[in-house]
C-alpha cells in the first residue's frame, strides 16, 4: 500500500523516518494477528466496531494532550467522513478475508493497491501514465491473480475481499492526502474513528431489528474483550509510527519499505496460526512486491525530472 506525504521534512532526520516505518511494518500485522483470533469468537461487524470505538478511547488523551483541532471546515467534515467510510470498508473487507486465509496472502493482494491508485489519478485527476507504469501494473495484477488462484479454490468468494480493501484502501489514501493539509495525524486518526462509530451506529441498529446474524453483536469472553482493544491499540500505534516516519522522511524514502509488512505478516501468520503462503502464492507476492517497487521508483524519478 501506498504512503501519503505530510508536510516537509529534514533531510538529518530521514533516519529517522527509517525507523519509525520499519517499526510501523513490525506493528501493523498486529492488528492482523488479533483481528484475525476475535473474528473466530465473534462477527466481523463487531471486530470493526471495536476496533475504531476502542481507537477513539486510545487516543482521546492524545488529542487532549496535543491541544489539536477540534473545529473544521464543512469541506473537511464531509471529507472526514468519506475517508471514514471508506477505512470502514477497508477494515471490514480485510477482516473478513483474514478470517480465513493466511493473513500474509490476504496482504499481499492488497498491495496492488498502488496500481489502483496509479488508474485512479488517471481517471480522476487526468494524470499521465507512462507505458512502463502501465505493464508493471498488468504484472501486479497478474501476481495477485497467482494469489488469489489457489485461496479462491479453498476459501471460495472470500479470497476476492482483500481486492475491495485495495480499492477502499486506495480512496482513503487519496482522502488522507487531501486533508493532511488541514489536520495533523493525530486528529486526523481521531476524527475519522468517531465518524465511522457514528456511520456503523444506524447500520448496527438495523441489523438488530432485523435479527441479522451478519450485523450481530455480543458479550464475549473477557479475553476476547482484550482481542478487540489489541486490534486498536496495535491499530493506533502502528499509525503513529507511520506519521512520524511520514513527518522525518520523504515518501519516496520510505514506501518501498512498506514491503517488508509482507515479511512481517507471513512470520507472524505462521507464529500464531501456522498459516504459510505455498509455492504459488509467494510466486504472487514476489511479482507483486516487484512491481510495487518499480512503480515507486519510477513514481520518484518523474517526480525529480
Amino acid at each position: 500500500m501506498a504512503v501519503p506525504a505530510f508536510g516537509n521534512v529534514q533531510i538529518d532526520r530521514v533516519p529517522l523516518g527509517v525507523v519509525f516505518m520499519v517499526l510501523f511494518c513490525l506493528s501493523a500485522p498486529l492488528i492482523d494477528v488479533a483481528a484475525k483470533m476475535a473474528s473466530q469468537q465473534v462477527t466481523v461487524t463487531q471486530v470493526t466496531l471495536a476496533r475504531y470505538g476502542f481507537q477513539v478511547l486510545l487516543m482521546l488523551p492524545l488529542m487532549l494532550l496535543a491541544g489539536s483541532i477540534w473545529h473544521f471546515s464543512r469541506g473537511v467534515f464531509w471529507l472526514l467522513l468519506l475517508r471514514a467510510l471508506v477505512g470502514l470498508v477497508s477494515t471490514y473487507s480485510f477482516v473478513a478475508a483474514v478470517q480465513s486465509m493466511p493473513i500474509a496472502d490476504a496482504l499481499a493482494i492488497v498491495f496492488v493497491e498502488p496500481f489502483i491508485l496509479l488508474a485512479l489519478g488517471f481517471l480522476l485527476f487526468g494524470e499521465q501514465v507512462g507505458p512502463r507504469r502501465i505493464i508493471a501494473s498488468m504484472i501486479g495484477f497478474a501476481g495477485a491473480l497467482l494469489v488469489i488462484q489457489p485461496n479462491f479454490v479453498i476459501f471460495g468468494p472470500v479470497a476476492l475481499w482483500p481486492l475491495v480493501t485495495a480499492v477502499a484502501f486506495a480512496f482513503y489514501i487519496l482522502i488522507t492526502r487531501r486533508l493532511s493539509r488541514d489536520l495533523p495525524p493525530v486528529a486526523l486518526n481521531f476524527h475519522t474513528a468517531w465518524l465511522a462509530v457514528l456511520l456503523m451506529l444506524p447500520v448496527l441498529g438495523f441489523g438488530q431489528l432485523r435479527d441479522l446474524p451478519l450485523l450481530a453483536l455480543s458479550w464475549p469472553e473477557p479475553f476476547v474483550w482484550l482481542q478487540l482493544f489489541c486490534v486498536a491499540l496495535a491499530a493506533t500505534v502502528s499509525h503513529i509510527f507511520i506519521s512520524y516516519a511520514l513527518r522525518f522522511a520523504p515518501s519516496a524514502t520510505i514506501a518501498p519499505l512498506h514491503y517488508l509488512e509482507i515479511v512481517s505478516a507471513a512470520a507472524l501468520g505462521w507464529l500464531f496460526f501456522r498459516d504459510w503462503p505455498n509455492l504459488i502464492s509467494w510466486a504472487g507476492i514476489v511479482i507483486i512486491t516487484a512491481s510495487g517497487l518499480f512503480i515507486i521508483w519510477r513514481e520518484h524519478q518523474i517526480a525529480r525530472e
